[in-house]
């Protein structure tokens, strides 16, 4: 089994990605607080081996790993996402390409 990263990492990189998505005032979100209680609910014990610390740090990966895909799925959707029917000179600049003007002016280009 891979070696799983500090929780206080990760509760750091949950509360960043809550910072991200929810902006400067994310502190009195409900997010915010369940997250907290929940690290603070499950920090190590003098136990020797705890299997439910082990699940719940194992599920705080899971949400940091599926908040940090979210967003970085919305900013690729938001760059690359179709803004409907384009001209052909369009969509040729968008390739670095140039469409070549008809040479003796036909009178029905541009």
């Amino acid at each position: 089994m891979a070696s799983l990263s500090s929780p206080l990492r990760v509760c750091r990189g949950i509360l960043k990605e809550l910072r991200a998505i929810q902006g400067p005032s994310y502190k009195q979100s409900l997010a915010y607080n369940y997250v907290i209680d929940q690290f603070r609910k499950n920090k190590v014990t003098g136990e020797r081996y705890c299997r439910a610390q082990q699940e719940a740090h194992h599920a705080s990966l899971t949400y940091l790993c599926l908040l940090a895909s979210t967003r970085n799925h919305l900013a690729l959707h938001n760059l690359y996402h179709g803004k409907g029917e384009r001209s052909p000179e369009e969509v040729a600049s968008l390739v670095g390409l140039r469409l070549p003007t008809q040479p003796g002016g036909k009178g029905w280009e541009k």
